[in-house]
């Protein structure tokens, strides 16, 4: 009986000992595009002009290369599409759950995470959605880069919750991300700005409505698709 509880505390202490135990990360490094274990984000080109809480999304590697879903069965490494990144938000492991075994998991969700697909590794949730998306199409209103964001997240099972998606991966790097410095929030408002502004001299105060009108349509559509009909987008 003792040996069997001696057992179980070692067995108990060595599974925490792996699933907590990480590689070290190196330093962000913004110059070089290493974001170690980051969300990270960017204006897009038009889109971003007329709604600049819009903008193109990426997860990183442990060694800090970016990865974005960018076009059908395509995903992008180590080459941000649309420019620099902008904001980045740096993720912590320690809230992942990495199952050694079945019975391993520190989530709540337990079967429901193996079905989905778990990992040993940061890195690895990350190539099984990668290799998930390259047989994907892309379409920016129902299945886009937040759509592999928030697949990745599922696998890490991240924050305890297997409810990531558009919406709230969009909101987590909106609400909690840092600007990688002053030239990133000229770029990211500059031409929203300079279109605002343009509008309202040449067209007027009609202008302005009519781009309230089309933000509140972008946020209604992704809203009601992600919460009230979920068949919409699904990817």
């Amino acid at each position: 009986m003792e040996l069997t509880v001696a057992y179980d505390a070692e067995h108990a202490s060595s599974t925490q000992r792996i699933q907590h135990e990480f590689w070290p990360l190196d330093e962000i490094d913004p110059k070089n595009a290493k974001f170690p274990c980051c969300l990270v984000w960017t204006p897009l080109p038009v889109v971003s002009w007329l709604a600049p809480f819009i903008g193109h999304v990426g997860i990183c590697r442990e060694d800090g290369a970016i990865l974005d879903f960018a076009g059908s069965n395509f995903v992008n490494v180590d080459d941000f599409s649309f420019g620099a990144v902008a904001r980045y938000l740096q993720l912590d492991r320690e809230q992942c759950c990495f199952p050694p075994t079945v019975a391993g998991h520190t989530c709540k969700f337990g079967y429901r995470h193996t079905e989905y697909g778990t990992s040993h590794t940061w890195d690895d949730a990350l190539r099984s959605s990668m290799h998930y998306f390259e047989n994907k199409s892309y379409n920016l209103f129902t299945c886009n880069c937040h759509s592999f964001v928030a697949n990745c997240f599922n696998r890490l099972c991240y924050g305890g919750s297997m409810s990531w998606n558009m919406v709230n991966v969009a909101a987590l790097i909106l609400f909690k991300g840092r600007w990688v410095d002053s030239m990133s929030i000229l770029r990211s408002f500059l031409p929203f700005v300079v279109v605002l502004c343009l509008g309202i001299i040449m067209v007027g105060w009609p202008f302005l409505i009519g781009l309230f009108s089309f933000s509140l349509l972008l946020l209604g559509w992704f809203l009601i698709g992600t919460y009230c009909a979920k068949n919409l987008i699904e990817c």
